[in-house]
């Protein structure tokens, strides 16, 4: 049932709609489109910002071309195509970044740019058309709140807490939005600063806090419906400025990249969830591989953590939804920002053209198993170490606790070991579409009447039909091995004749009577003891 319906609002710990129901928020960001980030289109650090970006348009083409080159880039990234796409899937949000310049006519004062403010109207139009909220994320503040490229800093340095009329046009730009929006249900809230203030500019950290009450109480002042969606410092990890509730329609946000998809990964923000009595968001998660999606937004989801999924389209990827063909001549465009020669302006022309055409949602690859990764949804592979995360007895069970560990899910005190004995450390870092190497996999070992248990979805379809079930594992057990298949604690399967010095890749099939939405199977140990890899399930 969809539940996007009536302003969002914060109710103890959940989030509730209009009509009292409790709802996660599951989402992708727009990353690209209203902040152009260099990576996503290939570029080095000269041109890894949009102001960056924008001086080498200019410089290629000119100055007329290059307005007609970003009119035509703002309305080609994200059309309608893309938000029906987004909702067909089963997500229920957006997260929209905004450049302030993207705003703004003028830097040095409140001037907007009427005709970008119709930008957002249109996509808060098809996202109410299609069922989909929409967070407002201010990703680039007046100045920089972060100091890197990601706000399309000037000069490096987080000028939004070094001056105060950047401070003073930041809350001008959410009085601005509030006043346009205030009454715009779909609009899931207020996303106030992303990321700021990394490590290196701690020294200004006690000027955050200040400043987001500032924000809120000129929002308030305008809209009192909305919620105010806070991040924490250090790229939205660190949140030991947030002390108490500072808003009635609160939420907070971490992201989450770098890092183990494990529950001690995320325990600071589930201990400040039941301490503040917040609902709490993973505002940013992805530049990784496929199997990484399976575990971390499974994590999310079994914790009760609304998520937005990083980000819906670059140029050349293999880990986001939508891939960006990288145009004929490309590498004349990388090799000028790296200093090299400058291309003819009818060169730069024709490949700037082949760019825009593109980003549109239909001339780009569609990467449907990386929709399946996020909402284990068939076919997809799920590391054996990436069962459910509602602790023992719920997710899994042992008969005895292992007490050598591996450095991920330690909390559980399951076995899990590396496939490679030289290995010392897990690896799930922020890998931007680099599959991991099947040597650098863990598996996890159950014993005798020990299980493991792996939810998955199934798509929409006629209710109450027969599904097939196709499931592979791939296990390495003793001589006396076998594991039972049970799925939704009714069919099973037994499998035996495991003994093998190799890994074994064992399937079956069958039909089951199973209706769209979750289901679950269990992989428990029969007899003897396995190593198990992973699992592989289609839907046939």
């Amino acid at each position: 049932m969809n539940k996007v319906k009536g302003f969002l609002k914060r109710d103890k710990q959940k989030l509730i709609n209009g009509a009292g129901e409790e709802i996660l928020l599951r989402g992708v960001g727009f990353g690209s489109w209203l902040l152009p980030e260099g990576y996503m289109w290939l570029f080095p650090e000269n041109g890894d910002r949009p102001r960056r970006i924008e001086k080498m348009v200019r410089e290629l083409v000119g100055s007329d071309q290059a307005a007609e080159f970003w009119d035509s880039y703002y309305n080609n990234f994200i059309r309608e195509a893309d938000l029906k796409k987004i909702a067909e899937e089963g997500f229920n949000s957006i997260r929209l970044p905004i450049n302030s310049r993207f705003l703004l006519k003028d830097s040095r004062g409140p001037i907007y740019h009427e005709e970008h403010l119709k930008l957002i109207d249109r996509v808060i139009k098809w996202c109410r058309e299609n069922k989909l909220y929409v967070i407002l994320d201010l990703h680039g503040a007046p100045g920089g709140q972060t100091g890197t490229n990601i706000d399309d800093s000037e000069n490096d340095l987080p000028e939004l807490f070094l001056e105060d009329k950047y401070k003073d046009l930041t809350i001008d730009i959410w009085e601005k939005l509030a006043e346009r929006y205030k009454d715009q249900w779909i609009v899931a809230g207020y996303d106030l600063l992303n990321e700021p203030l990394p490590n290196w500019f701690s020294k200004y950290n006690e000027r955050l806090l200040p400043l987001y009450q500032e924000i809120i109480a000129a929002i308030r002042k305008i809209d009192k419906k909305h919620m105010i969606i806070l991040e924490g410092l250090h790229w939205s990890t660190d949140w030991s400025i947030f002390k108490e509730k500072i808003d009635h329609n609160l939420m907070l946000q971490f992201h989450k990249y770098w890092n183990n998809p494990d529950t001690e990964s995320i325990s600071q923000y589930l201990k400040k969830r039941d301490e503040l009595e917040l609902p709490i968001f993973m505002g940013e998660g992805g530049e990784n591989n496929k199997e990484w999606y399976t575990g971390a937004f499974q994590l999310f989801e079994d914790h009760q953590i609304s998520w937005n999924f990083w980000t819906w389209k670059k140029m050349s990827t293999s880990n986001s939804p939508c891939s960006i063909k990288k145009p004929d001549g490309w590498s004349k465009l990388i090799n000028y920002l790296n200093g090299g020669a400058k291309p003819e302006k009818a060169s730069a022309a024709e490949i700037l053209e082949e760019y825009l055409d593109n980003i549109i949602f239909d001339n780009c690859v569609y990467h449907q198993d990386v929709v399946r990764a996020i909402f284990r949804r068939p076919a997809l592979l799920i590391p054996a170490v990436f069962y459910n995360y509602q602790g023992e007895n719920k997710s899994f069970y042992l008969k005895e606790y292992n007490s050598s560990q591996v450095d991920f899910r330690s909390e559980d005190r399951t076995k899990i070991k590396f496939i490679d004995s030289d290995r010392k450390k897990a690896n799930f870092e922020h890998q931007k579409g680099e599959a991991w190497k099947k040597e650098d996999w863990l598996a996890l070992q159950l014993d005798e009447d020990e299980w493991s248990a792996y939810d998955f979805n199934l798509e929409d379809s006629l209710e109450n039909t027969f599904c097939k079930i196709a499931l592979s594992l791939k296990v390495n057990g003793d001589k006396n091995a076998a594991v039972e298949i049970i799925i939704d604690d009714q069919e099973n399967e037994v499998m035996t004749n495991l003994s093998s010095k190799k890994w074994l890749e064992l399937s079956f099939s069958k039909k089951f009577k199973l209706s769209p939405g979750k289901h679950q199977i269990v992989v428990k140990t029969a007899a003897g003891s396995i190593d198990l890899k992973w699992l592989k399930l289609k839907s046939l």
